[in-house]
């Protein structure tokens, strides 16, 4: 299903050695962002303690980013992958979030997957899968895709749809796209490995 050349996999493995050798660097600029943060507050310089808090929080929320970009799929034969992705939300926007997102094309057609986590909408959201009537009301229906619940809505008119499915309570996955069958909406999704997903520390 999925096309695992030569070159996808070579990219693969640069990818997880470029993981592997940064995730020392993180953590020293993380250490020393968090011992800079303590000498600033005994020195009583408030605002360089909260500026390298911030530094470091948003170094930790960049290393989880990371962590979640190997789960998105590889693409679908066919299928190129332009861009990969991945950002944190302020706080001040919808509670904040941690996103990696990647694009796929085939001519007109375009599909996106997002892998979100530490958002405060995860659990607004849960309720949608427990109760019908919320997911029915804009179209969506209740499937399941890699033995995933997921709320899957597809327009045959626009040939556009999205898929969102929850994982452990702390991840959301949503694929969405343009121009598309609802087989190959499925298949992106179902392109993710859950389990190995539900276990990220």
């Amino acid at each position: 299903m999925f096309n695992l050349s030569v070159k996808n996999l070579k990219m693969n493995g640069l990818f997880i050695i470029l993981m592997i050798f940064s995730i020392p660097a993180y953590a020293n600029d993380i250490e020393d962002s968090m011992k800079d943060a303590s000498k600033y507050y005994k020195d009583g310089e408030y605002k360089n303690s909260v500026e390298s808090l911030n530094y470091a929080s948003q170094l930790i929320q960049q290393e989880v980013a990371g962590k979640l970009e190997p789960f998105l799929p590889e693409p679908l034969s066919g299928w190129t992958t332009p861009n990969t992705t991945s950002q944190t939300m302020n706080a001040s926007l919808f509670g904040g979030a941690i996103t990696t997102k990647r694009q796929y094309n085939k001519k007109s057609s375009s599909i996106t997957v997002q892998i979100i986590t530490d958002s405060p909408l995860i659990q607004s959201m849960m309720g949608m899968f427990t109760n019908p009537m919320f997911t029915t009301s804009d179209g969506g229906k209740l499937e399941r895709v890699n033995r995933q619940k997921a709320i899957v809505k597809f327009m045959p008119d626009t040939k556009s749809g999205k898929i969102e499915i929850i994982v452990a309570d702390r991840f959301l996955v949503l694929v969405e796209g343009q121009e598309i069958t609802k087989k190959e909406l499925k298949d992106y999704a179902s392109g993710i490995n859950y389990e190995k997903l539900k276990s990220l520390p």
